[in-house]
């Protein structure tokens, strides 16, 4: 069936509907990877978002069946798709891999998700490199259709948390995993070095429960609406607990240390960003999502710019000059993408108390 596209600076494009044919509302973002869509959509990060992918052809391989390890899913970043809506230029609809059970198509029908293709990608993509980010819809239903929405005003973090704590008993050190929308890779990456942990919510006293480290996960949104989190990784700071942030994580790190936030233009989303380490000539390819950064200008003396972005240069991560505090704007764990930088829980667990 037919579908739309629109963004709110007026562009729109016709295309055919697959998945669930629901109009729906979000944030249009693009991402350049060329694989990992199953992890793509399943990340917590894209929650209010519709996402577009650039590279043109997408379903390919089909989506794999539910394997759990350590009781979680193997080949997801979460339970569920995240991202609102799904566009796309050119839509398999047949699959050609060894471990898929089922098509793109009938995994967006069963999620509830609805998708969009035969439209130019690399066209909207361009607009919204120009113009930045902007709400959009997708429309199967213009009779019905919804109003532009933007999803940075709402408490997304809120939607993605765990609802209580839930624990992956390992042995060894423990470490509690604020949850702001936490992949499933950060926690295997925890598992696989015999690190027990403790999920507990974003807005849980984190503090109350015994902890060798804290890691602020990655999410959606402004972290800047998540004021108790800000709030209760300062207090672990004033105690020089060891802290690790990753992507939203390393935002609200940076508010806790006094810093201050920004939104990006059109944000860093792909499996291919490169970022230069301070003091070194060492030049990392990440995994990346997100659509705000730390403004280092803002750092206090006691902190450090840790990385660079190599292509607009802003900034990718903080250290403390001697106390165990960092963050990675990054994704360390990668899934997808390459894992160049998947060191940097080595240093976290080599500072846990």
């Amino acid at each position: 069936m037919k579908a739309k596209i629109k963004l709110k600076d007026g562009t729109g494009l016709e295309g055919t509907g697959f998945g669930y044919p629901l109009n729906a509302t979000g944030e249009a973002v693009f991402n350049t990877g060329m694989v990992g869509y199953p992890e793509t959509l399943t990340d917590p990060s894209y929650c209010g978002q519709i996402l577009i992918f650039t590279y043109p052809l997408i379903g390919n391989y089909g989506v794999p069946d539910y394997e759990r390890e350590n009781g979680l899913l193997k080949n997801f970043e979460s339970e569920k798709i995240h991202a609102r809506g799904v566009v796309i230029t050119d839509l398999s609809l047949e699959h050609s891999h060894w471990s898929a059970v089922k098509t793109l198509d009938e995994w967006l029908k069963e999620q509830k998700i609805p998708g969009i293709f035969g439209v130019d990608t690399r066209m909207l993509t361009r607009r919204l490199r120009e113009a930045g980010t902007m709400p959009g819809k997708i429309v199967f239903d213009e009779k019905n259709e919804p109003e532009f929405e933007d999803p940075n005003l709402s408490d997304l973090v809120s939607e993605v948390s765990v609802k209580e704590p839930v624990k992956y008993e390992r042995g060894g050190k423990k470490v509690t995993l604020v949850d702001c929308g936490a992949k499933n890779n950060i926690i295997q990456a925890l598992l696989r070095r015999n690190i027990s942990v403790t999920r507990v919510p974003y807005d849980y006293d984190f503090l109350s429960i015994e902890s060798d480290g804290i890691v602020l996960s990655n999410g959606p949104g402004d972290p800047k609406m998540c004021g108790t989190t800000i709030a209760n990784a300062k207090r672990a700071m004033d105690k020089g607990m060891p802290i690790l942030g990753i992507c939203l994580g390393c935002q609200i790190l940076g508010l806790a240390a006094g810093a201050d936030t920004y939104k990006l233009k059109y944000g860093h989303r792909s499996h291919n960003q490169p970022v230069n380490e301070a003091g070194t000539k060492r030049c990392y390819i990440t995994s990346q999502n997100h659509g705000y950064a730390i403004n280092s200008n803002t750092l206090s003396q006691d902190w450090r710019e840790w990385f660079t972005n190599d292509n607009d240069g802003t900034n990718e991560g903080i250290i403390h000059i001697s106390r165990p505090f960092f963050g990675a704007q990054f994704h360390p764990e990668a899934s997808p993408g390459p894992d160049d930088t998947e060191f940097i829980f080595d240093m976290f667990v080599r500072a846990l108390r």
